[in-house]
């Protein structure tokens, strides 16, 4: 009888022992779980506050747009060229005789490009668009190419209808000053409009009298151009050697097209670069017959983006990104605590610590639009940060608890400012300062005593 009570007291203690295990996971397993939930909602806010950055960077477009219709666009100068229009005389197959045409354009020999670039703002609204002036000289010369003259004499009736002189200039409104070019001894004023079978569809051009230059002549020419556009300014390589040199108080340009410049210098007051290009670098030979490669011709312009190539809307995305990384660690650190302070922190807590973090953005957002990003960033960390701590010291009752959350949630804001900054090494020292934070948190998990009954 006694042995049979002794088995069944057992039996109970093992039951009770059961039950108290089961109690001993229940709450920190529970915890864990509504954490995971609250962060996949946390996601939403976070959504609606990257669509609100499009729409603010849609809204910052339009702005754009309206001051580049009323200044001018991105410029694209092409040329000078030199065309020359053919008409020669042909039968058909039914003895007709007809007139026929053909233009060659002839390319510069050499062509020489000097700029200055003086960028400045205008305002729109709360928004500052980047627009620039240049005054750009062009001079070079023309070989009048023996090719042709063999074309002329190798086919009857054939003759020299008329030659121009044009360049390309992609938004013609772009153009401050009347365009004269200095072409042998004639000075002549170029005019809108581009003769038949031109390679550019915008630009200025003048009829020119050739009569007085044969095979092999040199024919020096000279232009100044007073330019004006916006977001950037390129070039088309059409000289046989074509040599750019640009200087600009812009701080932040960008490189781009066919060719990157053989020298270049950025600083505090503004870049200087310099192109040297040749023939050979270039998919398009120097006579070309009406409109024969010009895809080539356009795919080789190059130039420089003269806009801030991060403003604050692409920072503030970039932040964004790492929206989850500073809520997860927050509640990570707020669940230890709890853990090992034997605090609690109700759900309802979470999600108005969740928000805080979430609002961080929405204040970054709209503060940047009126200061600088580093200022706006400043800001609403020490805001965000401020208010959980204060928060957190009433829930806790422990100020110094409270102000070590704090500290480490202002560290955690640092970092991911540092990252934004390093554009390049981003992905290496994020990586590595997830290791060292992951490791931290690994170390404090041995301290609490995940088995003890809350």
């Amino acid at each position: 009888m006694e042995e049979n009570n002794l088995i069944s007291n057992d039996l109970k203690n093992t039951k009770s022992s059961d039950k108290k295990t089961t109690k001993k996971f229940q709450k920190p397993i529970l915890k864990l779980l509504f954490i995971g939930i609250l962060i996949l909602i946390l996601l939403i806010p976070m959504k609606m506050i990257k669509n609100l950055i499009d729409e603010r960077i849609d809204i910052f477009d339009d702005a754009s747009a309206e001051v580049y219709k009323s200044w001018s666009g991105p410029q694209t100068i092409s040329g000078p060229v030199l065309a020359i229009k053919l008409r020669y005389i042909e039968s058909d197959r039914d003895g007709k005789i007809q007139t026929n045409y053909i233009t060659y354009n002839i390319l510069p020999n050499e062509l020489n490009i000097n700029g200055n670039v003086t960028t400045k703002n205008l305002k729109r609204s709360i928004y500052e668009i980047v627009v620039y002036d240049s005054p750009i000289n062009i001079s070079g010369s023309f070989i009048y190419p023996e090719e042709l003259k063999h074309i002329i004499n190798g086919r009857e009736k054939t003759m020299i209808e008329d030659a121009a002189i044009y360049m390309g200039i992609s938004d013609l409104r772009g153009i401050c000053e009347e365009v004269n070019v200095v072409f042998g001894d004639q000075k002549i004023n170029l005019g809108s409009g581009m003769p038949d079978k031109a390679l550019f569809t915008s630009g200025v051009a003048s009829v020119v009298n050739i009569d007085k230059f044969f095979a092999g002549d040199t024919i020096q020419f000279n232009t100044n151009v007073s330019l004006k556009g916006s977001k950037s300014i390129n070039f088309v390589p059409l000289g046989k050697t074509t040599s750019v040199n640009l200087t600009s108080n812009c701080q932040t340009p960008s490189f781009t097209g066919a060719f990157l410049p053989n020298n270049r210098e950025v600083n505090d007051n503004g870049f200087s670069c310099d192109w040297k290009i040749v023939q050979v670098n270039r998919n398009y030979p120097q006579m070309i017959q009406n409109l024969a490669y010009k895809n080539a011709i356009d795919e080789s312009a190059f130039g420089v983006d003269v806009i801030v190539p991060l403003q604050h809307y692409q920072k503030s995305m970039r932040t964004v990104k790492y929206a989850i990384l500073i809520i997860l660690l927050t509640f990570v650190v707020s669940f230890f605590v709890e853990m090992i302070q034997q605090k609690d922190i109700h759900p309802i807590q979470y999600l108005l610590i969740g928000l805080a973090l979430c609002l961080f953005y929405a204040l970054l957002v709209s503060m940047s639009e009126h200061t600088s990003f580093t200022i706006a960033y400043a800001i609403s960390a020490l805001m965000t940060d401020g208010l959980i701590t204060c928060y957190l010291a009433g829930i806790l009752k422990i100020k110094k608890t409270a102000l070590v959350i704090g500290g480490l949630l202002l560290a955690l804001y640092a970092f991911i400012f540092v990252l934004l900054q390093l554009e390049s090494f981003a992905l290496l020292v994020g990586s590595i300062g997830l290791f060292f934070i992951l490791a931290i948190l690994m170390y404090y998990s041995q301290r609490i005593e995940w088995y003890k009954q809350n």
